[in-house]
């Protein structure tokens, strides 16, 4: 990948950062030479600060990183396309996106595995999700198990609406416990890929 930084009299291109998943615009930031060189070594996405004057990696406060996915430059050299896996809001602002946007995934569940993420760090002691993690794997399997039964006896029957509820739980409980093993519904889908073309 070529970068023509010398194009701009302060050694900067600007760096569209797009969720990787959702095709969403996230931000614009601007990388000098270093900002992009640790940017690819490190995984995380280092900016130019015009404000702060130095490198700035996104998320060295907050905590909500910008994890690389893939870097490309325009046909001229002189801007950079930025794919990323947000790691919480991205403004500063607190929203999903510096223009106010909704930054929902197409496929839901990533979405969701997300938030599952995000509450498992919060500080939220009143958050369903914080108090299962407290509760330890244990609890999270059982939790997983009384759905499923309830998810069976429903099937039973011919009440559609209680069949989708009670799968909604099922699925939800079973995101929280890939969680807790440190897996997402990707690694599933792996080995369901690898199956496949056996």
């Amino acid at each position: 990948m070529k970068v023509d930084f010398k194009k701009s009299a302060d050694g900067l291109v600007p760096a569209i950062i797009q969720d990787h998943r959702t095709g969403k615009v996230l931000m614009l930031g601007y990388m000098n030479e270093n900002a992009l060189m640790i940017t690819m070594e490190t995984g995380r996405v280092t900016f130019y600060s015009r404000t702060k004057q130095r490198l700035w990696t996104k998320g060295e406060e907050s905590g909500n990183y910008l994890e690389l996915r893939s870097i490309d430059s325009d046909c001229d050299n002189d801007s950079l396309l930025v794919k990323v896996q947000p790691k919480g809001p991205v403004c500063h602002t607190g929203a999903d996106t510096c223009w106010n946007e909704k930054n929902h995934t197409q496929d839901f569940l990533s979405y969701l595995e997300d938030i599952i993420s995000l509450r498992k760090k919060s500080d939220d002691e009143n958050s369903y999700v914080k108090k299962l993690f407290k509760k330890g794997i244990n609890k999270i399997a059982q939790k997983v198990g009384e759905e499923a039964v309830e998810l069976v006896i429903e099937a039973k029957d011919n009440d559609d609406e209680k069949f989708l509820d009670e799968a909604a739980d099922l699925m939800f409980h079973y995101l929280v416990l890939l969680n807790s093993k440190g897996f997402n519904l990707q690694s599933v889908s792996d080995i369901l890929k690898k199956r496949h073309s056996k």
